[in-house]
């Protein structure tokens, strides 16, 4: 088996979030970096609340940040918050 690095990394809202949650939606707080920005792997991305816990999510991968959920917006589980697309070495 090969090791393939993906070029687009999706921000997804974990399931295991709502692991202890009744309530089925989540609130996107605010997001660390903006749109566009660049970020690394393991940087903190945004904050979700969900109920009274607030969360952190993390970048999965480096690369370019591109939001597609904004601030205040109302997620779910596995919500596709954005994506990392990384930086391709010219050549």
């Amino acid at each position: 088996m090969t090791n393939v690095l993906k070029l687009v990394n999706e921000i997804v809202v974990p399931q295991e979030l709502w692991a202890c949650s009744i309530l089925p939606q989540g609130i996107l707080e605010k997001w660390i970096f903006p749109d566009g920005s660049r970020v690394e792997a393991g940087d903190p991305l945004a904050t979700i609340r969900i109920e009274d816990s607030l969360h952190e999510l993390m970048a999965p991968a480096r690369g370019r940040l591109s939001i597609a959920v904004k601030a205040n917006g109302i997620v779910d589980p596995g919500t596709v918050l954005g994506t990392i697309k990384r930086n391709m070495p010219a050549g």
